[in-house]
């Protein structure tokens, strides 16, 4: 062998190697570095409320919000009178799909006054939060919904809390989440919301930002934001993100700066003629704000 030769071709092939690697525009890698991990999903809130099962997985395949949040009594008829073999089904259904069940979205809350009816919605928070796991969903979201003024609101905070760490160490058990929607008249207050949180001591149970006109309260979205980040979850809660005044773009943004890599939920509210087009272009929309 001709050393000499296989050292000149070694040092021809590294300096070809090297003008390859500085052709490589720096920006486009520092983009793909910074590429979000954000995705786009659907609640069952109006938009797919009266889709049955099969039907709301084949439009979320069709426009690429591949994730679904089922809410509460709607068509798709996933609640807990399912036998095993149903939930069964359903967990199929999920997994022969490219949609993710990421949970159900309950209406449970437990600010009441009647500690029976607390009770209640704690028993019934565990009883869906079964069915999450036996569907292979990873979580229950419920929510505060009010601060009664017949009593004190630091003792409505404290059950609230309470109810909070019950619910969840029983999900921490089953492998599951309790996502709490910012929701009530005062609840979706971020100082009420966080003074809740400061109370709770189950990891499991995280924030689910909820987009509320009160997040703009001083001193600002981004101060109200920053003041419960560290209770955030793997879900967030979005109207249409083209129709309002909700500075959505910031939140977006504010997102992006925490390397979220969670679920943004289209939680829509209004009519359109064509649920599957208005979800593409939802799509579309969310892909531009987080580049």
């Amino acid at each position: 062998m001709d050393i000499r030769k296989s050292r000149r071709d070694f040092l021809q092939k590294s300096v070809a190697a090297g003008v390859g690697l500085s052709l490589i525009d720096p920006f486009s890698v520092s983009a793909l570095a910074k590429k979000s991990k954000m995705k786009l999903g659907l609640v069952t809130y109006q938009w797919g409320k009266d889709w049955d099962l099969p039907t709301l997985i084949t439009n979320c395949e069709k426009t690429g919000l591949l994730g679904v949040e089922l809410r509460t009594e709607h068509a798709h008829g996933v609640e807990t009178n399912l036998s095993a073999s149903q939930r069964a089904d359903v967990k199929k259904r999920f997994a022969d799909s490219s949609v993710t069940c990421i949970g159900y979205g309950s209406n449970y809350a437990y600010h009441y006054t009647d500690q029976a009816e607390v009770r209640q919605n704690i028993e019934g928070t565990k009883e869906y939060l079964k069915l999450c796991k036996d569907i292979g969903a990873t979580g229950i979201k419920v929510k505060p919904n009010g601060l009664p003024s017949e009593v004190s609101k630091e003792k409505t905070i404290a059950q609230i809390a309470a109810s909070f760490n019950e619910v969840g160490k029983y999900a921490s058990d089953l492998g599951q989440l309790v996502r709490v929607e910012v929701h009530g008249k005062l609840t979706q207050q971020l100082p009420n919301m966080k003074a809740i949180f400061d109370q709770v001591t189950e990891k499991s149970v995280k924030i689910c930002w909820n987009c509320n006109d009160q997040d703009l309260l001083p001193p600002g979205l981004e101060a109200n934001f920053n003041s419960v980040k560290k209770w955030f979850g793997d879900t967030v809660h979005v109207r249409e993100l083209n129709v309002g005044d909700y500075p959505y773009q910031k939140l977006m943004n504010l997102f992006k700066d925490i390397k979220y890599k969670g679920w943004i939920l289209l939680e829509a509210r209004t009519q359109p003629a064509d649920r599957v087009a208005a979800m593409k272009e939802q799509l579309d929309v969310f892909k531009s704000m987080v580049g």
